[in-house]
């Protein structure tokens, strides 16, 4: 009698040792595929994006430094997650990682992972009350620390009224640009090259302090310098003694008191020299000439003995909303924001009948509005009043300046850069983007602009909020329920 077929098996011994060897086989050959496609793909990748929202490209000049990059460099993101800008200093973040191998990211969210942070603030030296939302540069213990604050730029917009009878003006700091790429290549430059650029303030003529923390005072200003790696120093152009060999830019923020004449030779002297000079003036020097213009004027600027007021631009009519300006490196980077100035002089360029062929080029920068009148003169029509002037002094063949190429840097105010006034518009950037220009720092200016920051909002009426909320809890979940039940009714016989 043959044996029943349900009690023969399926396959014999030698088949099922054929099948379970091809399975390993195959599985060892799946991740030998896996294997080496992860290891292409680390060695020759190419990264592509869904949104052209999420896209950050790094500049040609960004680039470079990374390429040139021969320290390694370890950047600690000691920030909270929850953040708005986290995300987007990420990615830029990884950005330069995938660029150069010479950088690693550690990240700490200091509200969430109390050990690790406690191990940054230790390693660190930071202040757990004051110090948040920070990017650690780490280069052989030689350490820079950027603000979170300090990477976008923001402006004030009025918001809309919340409640009907609501009569008071309520604003929100509104994020226009992201400045990240600008602050992380600054911060690589100044771990590459430990010796900083000099700069030297001028004082004994009733000018502002770098301590000072009033208002009126320059502390802002000189934190702001440290950011861009550069060190700053008192200068008192008395005795014998001019300007040091070793001063990179030199600074005189609106003295109080007339210059004498021996410090005026002494300034004269290092700008035919080749040297940098940022010169801020104000409204209070309007009738105590400082001695500064008649040099300046050598130069082809004017400052004008008087101020500027623009009823079409202003807020509390001593300041100044400036929009307009040219194209230029020091103010390209601001076209989407405005600088706000206390009662500006002006500063205009002059235009000589026959300047010489090695005549430095003078461009004026910034302009009041189209309504502006001259406080001194107000039968004057309205018209656009220059603010700011760049000066340049283009290489001439055979002859070499001991400092360089000569570039000055005219305001017609300076209470915009003090401690109150550098929080408006963009006169936090502006101060960047002036020094490095004066520098000669391309690399802080050409090709690396501020990232412009969009946003979506979604304003909804009560009455819509309402609708919304029963359409969420109610009309959903109800959904859901009745489509439940239908099924039910069907299967149920």
């Amino acid at each position: 009698m043959s044996e029943d077929p349900k009690s023969r098996p399926s396959f014999s011994a030698a088949a099922r040792w054929r099948i379970a060897f091809d399975v390993a086989l195959r599985t060892l050959l799946v991740l030998a595929v896996v294997v080496m496609v992860n290891f292409l793909a680390a060695k020759f990748y190419h990264r592509f994006y869904l949104s052209s929202q999420t896209r950050v490209a790094l500049s040609s000049r960004t680039l470079a430094v990374l390429h040139a990059l021969t320290n390694r460099v370890n950047v600690t993101l000691y920030f909270d997650r929850k953040d708005d800008f986290y995300p987007d200093i990420v990615a830029l973040l990884n950005e330069y990682r995938a660029a150069t191998k010479n950088l690693s990211i550690r990240t700490v969210d200091y509200v969430r992972d109390a050990g690790e942070a406690e191990k940054a603030k230790a390693q660190y030296r930071l202040n757990a009350a004051t110090d948040k939302n920070l990017v650690i540069f780490d280069c052989d213990q030689r350490v820079k620390i950027i603000p979170g604050d300090a990477l976008t730029q923001f402006t004030l917009e009025r918001t809309v009224p919340t409640k009907p009878d609501q009569k008071e003006l309520e604003f929100r700091r509104k994020p226009v640009a992201f400045n990240g790429e600008l602050a992380f290549t600054a911060m690589l430059l100044a771990l590459e090259n430990p010796q900083p650029l000099k700069a030297y303030f001028l004082q004994g003529h009733a000018e502002g302090s770098l301590t000072d923390s009033g208002h009126f005072g320059f502390l802002k200003f000189g934190g702001l310098l440290g950011q861009n790696y550069i060190s700053v120093t008192n200068l008192e152009l008395s005795g014998d003694a001019g300007v040091p060999p070793d001063c990179n830019l030199l600074i005189i923020a609106a003295p109080g008191t007339p210059l004498p004449d021996s410090a005026l030779q002494k300034i004269e002297k290092y700008l035919a020299e080749g040297g940098r000079l940022l010169a801020l003036f104000n409204f209070a020097s309007v009738e105590r000439p400082t001695g500064l213009e008649a040099i300046l004027q050598r130069w082809g600027v004017n400052v004008a003995a008087d101020f500027v007021k623009d009823r079409g631009h202003t807020i509390t009519g001593d300041d100044l909303a400036v929009r307009k300006f040219s194209r230029h490196p020091v103010v390209n980077p601001l076209t989407q924001l405005s600088l706000q100035m206390i009662r500006p002089r002006p500063v205009a360029k002059i235009n000589f009948s026959n300047p010489p062929a090695d005549a430095p080029q003078v461009d004026e920068l910034a302009f009041s509005g189209e309504t502006s009148t001259l406080a001194g003169n107000p039968a004057e029509p309205p018209q656009s009043y220059p603010l700011l002037a760049a000066v340049e002094q283009k290489p001439v063949a055979g002859i070499v300046h001991p400092r360089g190429s000569t570039r000055i840097l005219v305001a017609g105010d300076s209470v915009f850069l003090g401690n109150y006034y550098i929080e408006g518009g963009g006169n936090r950037e502006f101060v960047s983007y002036a020094v490095n220009w004066l520098l000669d720092r391309p690399q802080l200016l050409d090709g690396i602009g501020p990232r412009p920051v969009t946003e979506f909002r979604l304003l909804l009426s009560r009455h819509q909020q309402q609708q919304f909320r029963w359409l969420l809890l109610g009309a959903l979940p109800g959904g859901v329920l009745f489509f439940g039940w239908l099924v039910w009714l069907v299967r149920r016989k």
